[in-house]
């Protein structure tokens, strides 16, 4: 029932991997596996492993598992694409994606309220079958929800009070005695102090997050119905801390709910030991780019979103890709054709109709189809009779994936690494098109002209003399067809600059010293250099080194305590005396700046 896609190891190839974890068995080697059920269905589950650099526990968290709850599977949307140090991430972020389409919570009964009754064969109890081997496998469990109103220990009104949801962390007991690892599960306390971190961060009072014991095993409980739930199943069937996190559907606004899902999770990964490496955020409103679709089983062609795609009747097409500004929960909806998700599946098209893209219940494409009465009316092209329109570049710039269209212009600062990873004209398919960054060359064996695949470092592979300018400051990267440009974007090269260091003297509060500026110290003082401020994203690739300091060969250091005596190396001083020495800070060989140490 399940299929495997998209797995992508950082470290080594698979074979290598499996014989390395036969020697190294106490290693853990990173790594993000993508798995599909139900493929191509209105009910496509997708589930990401995330596997930490250092070994540790393992966390599942469980988003959308009611349908119109939008902060639950958006939250947990950003997690499936987190590195982690150390531990394991399971990210299911739509559990009931046919639920999400319809905008409700749940078209075939609450899916979590199916954990127990195993008599039901639907897709609903497919599902729920593969949670309940994820739960197997993890260690912790997060099931994000939004709820209504705002959960009070105490009546307040209808919407604050003991029976509503919202701002609350939920479990199913305070205190659980685990018989199979003989311990207690204090999760009362867990919830709480994980609820006063969150809570120091959130202003409105109003909006604060509380512990709610759901007592599910008590005969007094008010929530009978959670016997069936994902987290009640968790504790009781494999007795380890579940916990429902819910954010108030009674706060208007989507993204400052994803927030507050993040907040929770990020402080029960920090209490489980998990420890991300690169979390990304990504909420820009969804929008389709364009569809690859195929017209009668030719040749794959792009179209783009608000076109028109004109057809015979009687043409068949499949679309085979979306290009959108989001990779999870996309679907394709034919109008008057098929069921609620269309993609990857031939129809045959003999009216007029409409193809509708979605992420989740949002609409953020649309194509129309109309009929040709006359046959030169066709979309088909001759590719001979054709030259191709770039619609844009795909580049890859530090590690990050951008689009950039036809003319458009990327400012970057000199020592970010671009890579040229894809190419999308209209129509597609040719083959005698090259992408070439003009003032780079990748083999110089064979100057093909296209340079898509390298890693181009603007700091030391460009050449000054083929810049735009002539200073090294404007480069282009040019598409050509046939020797023809087609199509062109423009690099900008900006200057890295650091605007202040922050050091410690003395152990004292950090100072910012601005670049050129000059510390005063006494002889046998220390300082510290903590953080500094560049226009470089991240600080990616900066070093600083207090030159006279010699610890070892990497050069950086920041968070030393470096004392100010004869230990410094004299012969780096600026004045050869040991009394004056620089603090420099580049990268990929460039000084950004710098700031004077002087000892009295």
């Amino acid at each position: 029932m399940s299929r495997q896609y998209n797995v992508h190891l950082k470290k080594i190839l698979i074979p290598f991997l499996f014989s390395l974890l036969l020697i190294l068995p106490e290693k853990s080697i990173a790594a993000t596996k993508h798995e599909i059920y139900l493929p191509n269905t209105q009910y496509e589950l997708n589930v990401y492993r995330i596997y930490g650099n250092k070994p540790g526990k393992t966390l599942l968290i469980i988003g959308g598992i009611q349908g119109d709850e939008p902060g639950g599977y958006l939250a947990a949307d950003l997690y499936a694409d987190m590195s982690l140090e150390r531990g394991n991430l399971i990210v299911v972020p739509r559990a009931n994606f046919y639920s999400i389409l319809l905008n409700q919570r749940g078209p075939s009964g609450d899916m979590n309220r199916k954990f127990t009754d195993s008599s039901i064969k639907d897709y609903d109890s497919k599902i729920v079958l593969v949670l309940k081997r994820l739960i197997a496998e993890s260690d912790y469990l997060l099931n994000l929800h939004d709820g209504l109103g705002f959960y009070s220990t105490k009546w307040e009104g209808d919407i604050r009070n003991p029976l509503r949801y919202g701002q609350s962390i939920i479990a199913d007991a305070d205190i659980f005695y685990s018989k199979r690892n003989k311990k207690t599960l204090y999760l009362g306390d867990l919830a709480r102090k994980v609820a006063k971190k969150v809570n120091e961060h959130i202003n409105n009072p109003g909006f604060h997050f509380h512990f709610n014991n759901h007592m599910t095993s008590s005969p007094d409980t008010p929530h009978i119905e959670q016997r069936k739930s994902a987290t009640y199943y968790s504790l009781t069937d494999h007795e380890i801390p579940a916990f429902g996190i819910e954010t108030s559907k009674n706060i208007p606004s989507v993204k400052l709910r994803i927030k507050f899902q993040t907040m929770v999770i990020n402080a029960f990964m920090k209490e489980f030991d998990i420890i991300p490496e690169n979390p990304r955020i990504y909420l820009d409103p969804p929008l389709l780019k364009y569809l690859v679709l195929s017209i009668n089983d030719s040749l794959p062609v792009v179209v783009f979103n608000q076109k028109r795609l004109i057809l015979q009747k009687g043409d068949s097409i499949e679309i085979s890709h979306i290009e959108a500004n989001y990779e999870r929960g996309l679907s394709v909806d034919i109008l008057k054709m098929g069921t609620k998700n269309d993609y990857r599946k031939k129809f045959v098209v003999d009216e007029p109709t409409s193809i509708i893209v979605r992420k989740d219940n949002y609409k953020c494409g649309e194509i129309q189809v109309l009929l040709a009465s006359q046959k030169e009316d066709h979309l088909f092209v001759k590719s001979v009779d054709v030259i191709p329109k770039v619609e844009y570049l795909v580049l890859e710039v530090n590690g990050i994936k951008r689009v950039f269209y036809n003319n458009e212009r990327l400012q970057v600062i000199k020592g970010d690494k671009i890579k040229i990873i894809d190419l999308i004209t209209n129509p597609s398919g040719f083959k005698d098109t090259t992408v070439n960054f003009l003032g780079f060359v990748g083999d110089k064996g064979n100057n093909s002209g296209n340079d898509r695949g390298y890693i181009i470092n603007t700091a030391r592979d460009v050449w000054k003399k083929y810049s735009t300018d002539g200073k090294g400051n404007q480069y282009r990267i040019v598409v050509s067809n046939k020797s023809k440009n087609i199509g062109q974007i423009f690099i900008d090269l900006m200057e890295p600059e650091l605007y202040y260091l922050v050091v410690k003297h003395n152990g004292k509060e950090g100072v910012c010293y601005d670049n050129g500026k000059v510390i005063r110290a006494l002889y046998n003082d220390y300082i510290e250099i903590a953080d500094l401020r560049t226009n470089i994203a991240d600080n990616s690739g900066v070093k600083v080194n207090f030159r006279g300091y010699i610890h070892g060969d990497d050069g950086e250091d920041r968070k030393r305590i470096i004392r100010l005596d004869g230990n410094l190396q004299k012969r780096y001083s600026l004045d050869k005396k040991g009394k004056e020495y620089e603090i420099l800070v580049t990268r990929e060989g460039l000084l950004i700046g710098k700031v004077i140490v002087e000892i009295g």
